[in-house]
């Protein structure tokens, strides 16, 4: 290897260029497209520039050309074999290569960083490429003016091909959905987005984004993340196929609006790392007077993983591309920014353009307003806010409408169940009466809610988890919190940052607890810490017990949780029915064909439990997988899988809308309530999801 050489991870490549390489190979070289892949994924990748070479052989060599670390043209793949171009390793390469997002037409004289696609980043919230320009002088389309209320012919053909490919992939489950149907799903997906339908066709390149994190193992992989996906893919081709729902939020946009806002005074609340399968950077947050938050990034493309966290971190110190502002994400996170000519999306995502005109100021503190406003509403409003704003696009859904801000008193670190992991807990002071409950001790049933607290993102080259470690040997240490919403039975929130609280009120002659833990930080942190970009330090923790530490691994079964309070026990038995979805996701089809006396068992307990509509939805499903005509030798014929797929949207919905109505109860103090999902009207399962 050269001085010039390095080796790195696999670029990016563009969707359509994936599903142009697979379709140019025969049939017989299809079937041995996955094998091809896992023998070329044991080969190392060298980097030169912008370019990716492999060996694949003692006398043929694949290279890759990606400007900006992104393939943008199946040209751009080329192969030294005798049958290249249509060789199998081409199109092996682009199936190793992390799915880029959709590309962005930007006006000429300055770029902007590319939006991350998929909520695998730090933060969920999605970052959209930003204008360079004045929105009046943008010739660019937005796609939100739609020929009519009605889907075309062609986006009617692009909606069915994408529904189709959505089943199969669905009824294959990730053991069986291999290269060949991904990439036809990604072909559906650039028909779908030729066709001006943005938003399902991005939902299903984060479903193949998914499907391929899954069959390689990626640590970051979550099946819940794949079921959610999938979900939504099914759910809005069904509803263009069915023409049900308003057709302009269906479509989605091809590139966010950007109004224009005049003055603006922003005070930093804090920055988070931004870190995805293909992208890393830093993401910035502010309020302004009237309250509303907003958002700046610096998010780039990066050639590889494994140096992804580092740049991620890294950009936390780089400047905030905002005017002439002359500050990084992390003094932002803790000053203010007097803006003029701003611009500012539905999504709360600032311009950066060239009319914009930004100056430093002074901050605010999180106790002083107008940020101190963040913390007054209570916490089951803001459950409730974050819990809605899921079911809206990302395009317009509002800044910061999945964060919640808390005053907390952290209790210490127990294992989740016998055997589980770790987990740091915490109790809201929010709605206590008398407001002494950050008084209480690490025991204390004390008035509040219990959450647990985890980390804003589990990549351990992020500073999240060495962070909860270190404040799980403060118990009783009072915080204000800034985290986003883990949708959990029992109350979970994902820590982003964390300050020091207000002074909680004392009767006369009360004296200040002695040995209380307490922050105790340097004048420049501003008394707050972004939790992903900055490391805690023992001295900044007064009072703490140096001689705890947090549980590191799983404890022993019957392991006492040091007389911190029990958990709640578990609601009403949904999992039975949530638990054929995901195994349907994971292994196919086949996969909710039980035997008798398990269907049998599974409809007494949900049936006994009081949910009737679950045991329907169940047996619906069920009866649908089974569904398969065979021919005069026994063999399955082949079919379009859509009324199983309707079938398992139906169970899909449901279990989601319960998990809601759990997670609302929960934050609420109404666990032990069975939800009521019960109440709604009983049609036939396969017309639910028109209606969810």
């Amino acid at each position: 290897m050269s001085v010039s050489e390095q080796a790195v991870g696999w670029p990016a490549v563009r969707p359509e260029v994936v599903a142009e390489v697979v379709a140019g190979l025969s049939a017989r070289l299809q079937k041995r497209l996955d094998a091809a892949a896992a023998k070329l994924a044991e080969r190392p990748v060298l980097r030169t520039g912008d370019e990716w070479r492999v060996e694949v052989d003692e006398e043929a060599a694949l290279v890759l050309h990606a400007a900006g670390a992104v393939v943008a043209d199946q040209a751009d793949v080329r192969c030294g074999c005798l049958l290249a171009p249509s060789c199998v390793h081409r199109a092996a390469a682009v199936m190793l290569c992390p799915l880029a997002e959709e590309p962005v037409e930007e006006p000429a004289g300055e770029s902007a960083a590319p939006a991350p696609a998929g909520p695998e980043r730090a933060g969920a919230e999605p970052v959209d490429p930003e204008p360079t320009g004045t929105e009046s002088a943008d010739p660019e389309p937005t796609g939100t003016e739609p020929a009519g209320t009605a889907l075309t012919g062609t986006e009617s053909a692009a909606a069915r091909h994408l529904h189709r490919a959505g089943c199969a992939i669905l009824a294959a489950g990730v053991s069986g959905a291999g290269a060949v149907a991904q990439a036809e799903l990604l072909r559906a997906a650039h028909r779908a987005r030729l066709a001006g339908l943005h938003r399902p066709a991005a939902a299903a390149v984060t479903v193949v984004t998914r499907v391929r994190a899954a069959r390689s193992g990626a640590p970051e992989y979550r099946l819940a993340d794949l079921v959610a996906g999938l979900r939504e893919l099914l759910a809005l081709t069904t509803a263009l196929t069915c023409g049900v729902g308003p057709v302009a939020g269906l479509r989605g946009t091809a590139r966010q609006v950007y109004e224009e806002e005049g003055g603006l005074r922003l005070h930093g609340l804090f920055a988070e790392p931004v870190l995805t399968a293909t992208h890393a950077g830093a993401l910035s947050w502010a309020v302004d007077a009237a309250g509303r938050l907003s958002t700046i990034a610096e998010v780039v493309p990066h050639g590889d993983a494994a140096a992804a966290a580092a740049q991620a971190v890294g950009a936390g110190n780089r400047a905030v591309r905002l005017g002439e502002a002359q500050l990084s994400h992390r003094e932002f996170s803790r000053a203010g920014l007097l803006v003029q000519g701003a611009t500012r999306s539905a999504a709360g995502r600032l311009g950066a353009g060239a009319a914009v005109r930004a100056v430093r100021a002074s901050g605010a503190a999180w106790t002083a307003e107008p940020v101190a406003a963040l913390w007054a509403e209570p916490a089951a409003v803001q459950v409730a806010r974050a819990l809605e704003a899921e079911e809206e696009p990302h395009d317009t859904r509002r800044a910061g409408s999945d964060l919640l801000f808390l005053d907390v008193t952290l209790l210490g670190a127990v294992p989740d169940g016998p055997g589980g992991a770790p987990q740091l807990l915490a109790r809201c002071t929010d709605g206590a009466e008398d407001g002494h409950g950050a008084d209480a001790g690490p025991g204390a049933d004390g008035p509040g809610l219990l959450l647990a607290l985890r980390p804003g993102h589990e990549h351990p080259g992020l500073a999240f988890r060495a962070n909860l470690a270190l404040l799980a040997t403060a118990p009783g240490l009072r915080l204000r919190v800034i985290g986003r919403l883990e949708r959990a039975e029992r109350p979970a929130l994902r820590l982003l940052a964390i300050g020091t609280p207000p002074a909680p009120p004392r009767a006369p002659g009360d004296h200040d607890p002695q040995g209380a833990p307490a922050l105790a930080l340097p004048v420049d942190r501003a008394d707050r810490v972004n939790l992903g970009l900055e490391r805690l330090q023992t001295a900044d923790l007064a009072g703490a017990d140096r001689t705890a530490a947090a549980p590191t691994g799983p404890a022993p079964t019957g392991a006492a949780p040091r007389d911190l309070p029990a958990a709640a026990p578990y609601g009403p038995p949904v999992h039975v029915l949530g638990r054929r979805v995901d195994q349907t996701v994971t292994t196919g089809r086949h996969a909710t064909a039980p035997s008798a006396a398990t269907a049998a068992a599974d409809r007494e307990l949900l049936r006994a439990a009081g949910l009737g509509t679950a045991a329907e939805l169940l047996d619906v499903l069920r009866s649908a997988a089974a569904d398969q005509r065979r021919d005069v030798f026994g063999r399955v014929v082949a079919d379009d899988h859509e009324a199983f797929a309707g079938a398992w949207l139906a169970a899909a919905c449901y279990t989601e809308a319960v998990a809601t109505a759990l997670c609302a109860a929960g934050w609420s103090g109404e666990a032990d309530r069975v939800p009521a999902a019960e109440g709604r009207p009983e049609g036939r399962p396969e017309e639910m999801p028109a209606g969810s």
